[in-house]
């Protein structure tokens, strides 16, 4: 059992779950949100996100059965392309609308709570449930937000507080027929096994350098493989980085796929080599086998539990590259930390060796 699972509410209809940041994120949260709709099978289960979120679920078996757009603001998502920034006027009409679907629970699966629980407060819902940080504001129901938790675990347990039993532990997605449509329409039909290597994330502190990603690129271009570099357009760069640097031919698809089309080829997919970031968590999700290369601290908060087809690789670079700073200890001033977090942004996993990976990407495909 995850925690002490509370007793479920009565006559629940309608449930909204405040989830509306990265990719990843929402991958994390999966497992809580099939233990809500296993204990509410009967309720309406609408997940509060983003525009990205209304695409990706449209038409997608899982436990959402619908997606409410919550629109930009302070700690709760930024603006995307085209939309307008955020406004006290677009956040009062939101929660307008949101009240008269009169939820009958909110929960905030978003984070410590600072900026979230004030809005899932306002949903004006019978019962609200979700993480609280010392400076954030309770709900009715709540847990103590610590930093350091394997995330499918944090949000089963807020779950947990409205009754809501695990069902499983790993984040499953499915890929549809569109999905794979759009893969075989952009990718065409693959002469060789694919592998595709993902060298972007969004903290420059969890990216492996282009140029290993290269080697590796060779290294299964060699072996047989044919090789797919994906990112999202902001990392074009970075993929271009790879193709460049490689000796032999790979291909990027940056920008070629959307969201569903990637979901599509990491399916089809023998292996995904990535940094810690949504689509190595996306493809684990789709039982694709992955490398992933995390910083040691994310291992225990991101990385998946299961070892038959997966394979997290830790660097265990602890000291700032630029100033020596030992990030470890960051959030514990009993051991000579706190005070202003270490400014830089530069790569922490770095010591990660490319024969790692390579023996990793051997082991999965037994090859």
């Amino acid at each position: 059992m995850i925690g002490k699972v509370r007793d479920l509410v009565d006559d629940v209809e309608r449930i909204a779950v405040l989830r509306a940041n990265a990719l990843g994120d929402f991958i994390f949260a999966l497992p809580a949100l099939d233990a809500l709709r296993a204990g509410y099978p009967d309720a309406e289960l609408v997940l509060i996100g983003a525009p990205w979120h209304e695409r990706l679920l449209r038409d997608r078996p899982g436990p959402v059965d619908r997606v409410l757009v919550v629109p930009p603001a302070h700690g709760i998502r930024v603006a995307g392309a085209g939309e307008p920034e955020p406004s006290a006027a677009s956040m009062a009409r939101f929660l307008d609308a949101a009240r008269r679907e009169r939820f009958d629970l909110a929960l905030q699966m978003h984070g410590g709570g600072v900026n979230s629980n004030p809005l899932v407060a306002d949903l004006g819902a019978r019962v609200t449930a979700g993480l609280r940080s010392e400076d954030a504001p309770p709900l009715d129901r709540w847990l103590r937000y610590v930093y350091y938790q394997p995330e499918v675990v944090r949000y089963l347990e807020v779950a947990g507080l409205v009754g809501a039993s695990p069902t499983g532990l790993v984040p499953r997605l499915v890929a549809t027929e569109a999905d794979l449509a759009e893969a075989r329409m952009v990718l065409g039909e693959p002469v060789r096994p694919r592998i595709a290597l993902h060298p972007g994330a969004s903290d420059p502190r969890r990216r492996w350098p282009p140029e290993r990603f290269a080697e590796v690129a060779d290294h299964l271009v060699d072996d047989g493989y044919e090789v797919l570099v994906t990112g999202t357009p902001d990392e074009r760069d970075l993929a271009e980085q790879v193709v460049a640097a490689a000796r032999l031919p790979v291909r990027s698809v940056v920008g070629d796929l959307s969201l569903g089309g990637l979901i599509g080829c990491y399916a089809g997919c023998e292996v995904v080599v990535s940094n810690d970031t949504g689509p190595v968590h996306v493809a684990a999700a789709l039982d694709t086998p992955t490398v992933g290369i995390f910083w040691v601290g994310n291992v225990i908060n991101c990385a998946t539990p299961l070892r038959g087809r997966h394979r997290p690789i830790a660097s265990w670079t602890l000291n700032c590259p630029v100033c020596g700073r030992d990030c470890s200890r960051e959030l514990y001033p009993a051991r000579g930390g706190g005070g202003p977090a270490c400014p830089h942004r530069v790569s922490f996993v770095t010591d990660v060796p490319v024969l790692e990976v390579l023996e990793a990407v051997a082991d999965l495909t037994a090859r």
